[in-house]
């Protein structure tokens, strides 16, 4: 498991991540992204921003509220 980073804000039925400054590379479009617990959270859909240190943006599976998890770390499998 390998972490995508911190959810930052939501917008667009997104979750905006931003990844760490320390990844040797940003998360793979399609990957699939859990919480802390390994509960299934959705899916990597776009990486934009600057090089040196990407967003990734996350479009949730069905039954996932976002809101909650502004803060939250999350991780790809």
């Amino acid at each position: 498991m390998r972490r995508v980073g911190e959810v930052v804000r939501t917008a667009q039925r997104l979750a905006v991540v931003r990844v760490p400054a320390d990844a040797e590379q940003p998360p793979s479009i399609g990957s699939r992204v859990v919480d802390e617990s390994l509960n299934d959270v959705g899916r990597v859909v776009d990486v934009f921003g600057p090089v040196e240190r990407p967003y990734a943006a996350v479009t949730p599976d069905d039954g996932v509220a976002l809101p909650p998890l502004v803060g939250a770390p999350l991780y790809s499998r």
